[in-house]
């Protein structure tokens, strides 16, 4: 079997799976994650080395294979057995392993994410940042492809993605739509942000801000009349303003406050975890999103401002007419609904008391309306 096919054919197994994750390692058999657990296929036998390295020439290509060969890693995006997949190769004690995601094969609505249909109310923005927060594998891509898809279909509009690799692809509806890869169409994240300013851009979605430069460049944006999306790697959304500030020098740190309390929006951040609560019981595990949303009004553009994040939480615990929720909040809510064990709600929280508190609370409110779970 050529090495082509051969992808091809363990692309398929993971899909027939249901898996969301493909991983070969020379030696191994193929491991593929289904509802969150990573379990090898015992039917396939181990991956040669060699037969590793013919699947990973197929993947990267001639200019995947020298960035590999300088930096260790390689990313991009593969389209195979009917979906598509995001993949990072990597060397490892002296050989080759690849990861291999699967990407939704069609855009979901928010509510499908198990966000609040309100940010929808995002996409209809002239201006300003609004930042997707969570670590690695929670989903922060689909929902930036979910907001795009709402805007490509909604706004007649100029959109550019900057993207590392291109994830999902967007044909132009009622939007004009240019997507570019780092590494392949631009040679940074930065280079690219600054060329998109001059191209007439309504809406740019940056996929990651990891640097000074790109950071600065995207609230410049922001500032001078672009809708700017893009993603950061923290735990929750206090945790993500001060991710973007913190690596701005010291001496530059009270003025970007000043600026990021301007122009952002709004932060989502997100986690995918295991669903185990009492509605699962004895039924295939699935995953479920843990969400807490940060509405940017005065009051928290001014906290921003004036380096005062602790007080930030006390806006969001009270502005949920405002379309603020909280970790803790919506952690207790996922429990009382059964989508959680108490152990897994509890183990996730900042507080957990105050989770115990508001799952309590809602329960007693409830038996006191008549209302049933």
């Amino acid at each position: 079997m050529r090495p082509a096919e051969q992808l091809e054919a363990l692309l398929q197994s993971a899909v027939a799976a249901g898996a969301s994750d493909l991983h070969l390692v020379a030696g191994l058999s193929p491991y593929l994650r289904v509802q969150g657990a990573l379990a090898p296929r015992a039917e396939d036998p181990p991956l040669e080395a060699e037969t590793l390295a013919s699947l990973v020439d197929v993947l990267v290509g001639a200019q995947g294979r020298s960035g590999l060969a300088r930096h260790g890693t390689y990313d991009g995006a593969w389209s195979g057995a009917g979906a598509r997949f995001r993949f990072n190769v990597a060397r490892r004690q002296g050989g080759l392993s690849v990861a291999l995601r699967r990407l939704e094969d069609r855009f979901r609505s928010l509510e499908e994410l198990g966000l609040p249909s309100e940010l929808h109310e995002l996409t209809e923005l002239g201006d300003g940042l609004v930042v997707v927060a969570g670590p690695t594998g929670s989903g922060k891509s689909t929902t930036l492809a979910t907001l795009i898809d709402r805007i490509n279909r909604e706004r007649a509009a100029h959109v550019i993605t900057i993207e590392d690799p291109i994830e999902y692809l967007h044909r132009p509806q009622r939007a004009l739509i240019n997507q570019c890869q780092v590494g392949l169409d631009v040679d940074s994240f930065d280079a690219a942000l600054v060329a998109a300013l001059r191209q007439d851009p309504d809406v740019i979605l940056v996929g990651e801000v990891r640097e000074l430069n790109t950071i600065r460049t995207a609230i410049t944006a922001a500032e001078t009349g672009h809708l700017v999306l893009t993603t950061v790697h923290a735990g929750d959304c206090v945790s993500a303003v001060e991710r973007l500030i913190a690596v701005f020098p010291e001496a530059e740190q009270q003025g970007i406050r000043r600026q990021l309390g301007f122009v952002l929006r709004a932060v989502i951040a997100q986690h995918l975890v295991s669903a185990d609560g009492t509605r699962f019981e004895g039924a295939a595990r699935q995953r479920v999103l843990v969400s807490e949303v940060l509405r940017v009004n005065a009051a928290v553009a001014n906290l921003v401002a004036q380096g005062k994040p602790n007080q930030i939480y006390s806006v969001m615990e009270t502005g949920g007419a405002f379309g603020n929720r909280t970790l803790e909040s919506e952690l207790a809510r996922l429990w009382r609904e059964g989508w959680l064990s108490e152990r897994t709600a509890l183990g996730l929280a900042r507080n957990p008391q105050t989770v115990k508190d508001q799952h309590r609370l809602a329960r007693g409110t409830r038996r006191s309306t008549g209302r049933t779970l």
